[in-house]
């Protein structure tokens, strides 16, 4: 999806400006979720390209990215019937990024994925097929031969940036017949809804009316440091999924059930089932009393999260040192002041948690408790 160029310093003169963020993630670079009360939350990657398709870089260089990230699995996505690079760097076998990759992640906790990109123009366009044993067959003159030969090596399919104004001039996110009718055969299970610079309300809405698993992806052709200003405390775009173990096998039954939420910008998109008992995981309440004689609480919110929470207070009780907004940034705690009227032995607050988005222009909501220290 993005252009290449070759020359290191005009490449990076082109680069987008990314108004990504206001401050400095506070846990720093690598990329951390706190596991849930039935899962474990796992960050991967599952749409990346290297020189071996139309990427800039050599596969080692995404694992050692993956590695500062510290994402827990990687796809090695390459191009199948797109190769501009063809000509300077062959390679009959379409496995060879996938097998410097695995080979640079060694014994290493990263988990690399085979994969390839289904590259088409519409009615089909853009696909990822993960999980597949060779990448080879999957170099089809059909279409509909490509996306079988995947499902029938158990690969777990998904469309790409189907908001590309590549191939949506207007930038919306609709399905053709013949995609659809991939759907239908199981041949497709997810979608994009964050790929890249791009977030796709139309994309999320599809993902609920047609119950596939949201995706989150970098979709990375240059360097991650540059696209997505890591020094300056920017961040990828990642999949976090929910998995019962850290193995391949989970990972995919996990994408397979819809167990996903994607991570961008700092805002989470998923399903609620899923993405609220992540934020219950990472919002952690606690008292440290009543102030004084008074019936005014001090509580506590602490956010172990990667993500910068913004939520808005919609409780029976109000604040006494501010509006109802609170701004939680990553791994720190905010304290503030809460008017219980009559003095209790517990609490529960409620917030509208806006950085989360479960269906367009949606936001869950989420009950943090407390017991009160006497």
């Amino acid at each position: 999806m993005k252009r290449i160029l070759f020359v290191a310093l005009a490449w990076f003169i082109s680069l987008p400006v990314l108004a990504q963020h206001d401050h400095e993630h506070a846990g720093g670079r690598v990329i951390t979720f706190p596991d849930t009360d039935q899962y474990l939350s796992l960050t991967c990657d599952f749409h990346i390209h290297s020189v071996f398709s139309d990427g800039s870089v050599w596969p080692s260089v995404r694992v050692d990215e993956a590695h500062r990230d510290g994402l827990d699995c990687l796809a090695i996505t390459e191009h199948l019937e797109y190769q501009p690079h063809i000509d300077d760097i062959p390679h009959p076998d379409r496995n060879r990024a996938y097998d410097i990759a695995a080979r640079t992640a060694g014994e290493s906790d990263l988990i690399v994925i085979r994969g390839s990109e289904i590259t088409r123009s519409l009615p089909y366009g853009h696909a990822n097929s993960i999980f597949i044993q060779d990448a080879n067959p999957l170099l089809q003159d059909d279409a509909e031969d490509a996306y079988a030969e995947a499902a029938s090596q158990g690969g777990f399919t998904f469309i790409n940036h189907p908001n590309w104004t590549s191939q949506r001039k207007d930038g919306i996110a609709r399905l053709e017949p013949e995609q659809l009718a991939l759907i239908e055969r199981g041949e497709i299970g997810g979608i994009e809804v964050v790929n890249d610079l791009t977030f796709s309300d139309e994309a999320l809405e599809l993902a609920l009316k047609y119950d596939l698993t949201i995706i989150g992806t970098s979709d990375i052709h240059g360097l991650v440091d540059w696209q997505y200003e890591i020094a300056d405390g920017g961040h990828r775009p990642i999949t976090i999924v929910f998995a019962e173990e850290k193995t391949q096998e989970s990972i995919q039954a996990a994408l397979e059930a819809g167990r996903t939420a994607a991570y961008y910008l700092d805002t989470l998109v998923g399903k609620e089932e899923y993405v609220l008992p992540l934020v219950e995981a990472s919002l952690l309440l606690s008292s440290q009393g009543y102030i004084g004689d008074t019936t005014v609480l001090n509580v506590t919110i602490e956010n172990v999260s990667d993500a910068w929470f913004t939520v808005k207070n919609v409780s029976d009780y109000r604040f006494h040192d501010r509006a109802d907004l609170l701004s939680i940034p990553p791994h720190h705690a905010v304290s503030f002041d809460v008017k219980t009227l009559e003095r209790r032995t517990d609490i529960s607050l409620s917030f509208d948690v806006l950085n989360v988005v479960t269906a367009p222009g949606v936001h869950p909501q989420v009950a943090l408790r407390a017991t009160i220290e006497q």
